[in-house]
This record gives C-alpha cells, structure tokens and sequence, in this order.
C-alpha cells in the first residue's frame, strides 16, 4: 500500500471577488495586491510548486466583513491583512515555517 502525499503542502486562497451591488467586498480592499505580493513573495522564498506552497484566487468566501481575506490550507487559517508587511508575514511566518501569524487571524464570528 502506498502512502499518500497531498500535491501541495500548503494553498493560500484570496478572496478576490468584486461585488457590483453596492455591498462591500474584498475586491474593494486591496485584494488583488495582497494576492500578487504574496504570489511574488512565495516564488521568491523558493517556496512555489510541487511539495510545497500553491497561491489561488477564490471567489467569495462569504467572510466579507473581515475583507480582505485569505485562508491557508491545511490548517483552515483564516487572515485578514491590510499591507504589503502583512503578507509577507504570513509568507515567512506560516507558509515557509507552519506557525500562525496570530495578530492577523480572523476572528471565528466575522462573516458576511
């Protein structure tokens, strides 16, 4: 029998959508630069691909009232962050060492 490995160690996933209703969004808050810093940042820790580390963009993950946010698999970790500083936190700290920048998870109540 052989074991399984998951493809990736970890994905980050942005939320990136952009509402168009008027309702606020994470598109509204600098998402689209959270998720290129941060793609930026993974490929320069030499952390992108196979084994290790994927970036995605999502769609709405109904967690709008903490726009903007990303949430980290495996661990089911879910970040806001407002700057460039914040994400590369979250690269350094949880996607290139396992441990949770705690100052930015979301709390559990916040939704939509």
């Amino acid at each position: 029998m052989s074991s399984m490995s998951s493809y990736y160690q970890r994905h980050i996933f942005f939320c990136l959508n952009q509402r168009d209703n008027g309702q606020s969004s994470c598109g509204d808050h600098q998402a689209q630069a959270g998720f290129d810093r941060c793609k930026q940042q993974v490929k320069a820790a030499g952390l992108a691909g196979p084994g290790q580390v994927r970036v995605n963009k999502a769609g709405c993950l109904d967690r709008c009232a903490g726009g903007p946010v990303a949430v980290v698999y495996p661990e089911a970790t879910w970040y806001t962050f407002v700057d460039d500083s914040d994400i590369d936190e979250i690269v350094e700290s949880h996607l290139k060492n396992g441990q949770v920048v705690e100052r930015l998870v979301l709390p559990a109540d916040v939704g939509r």
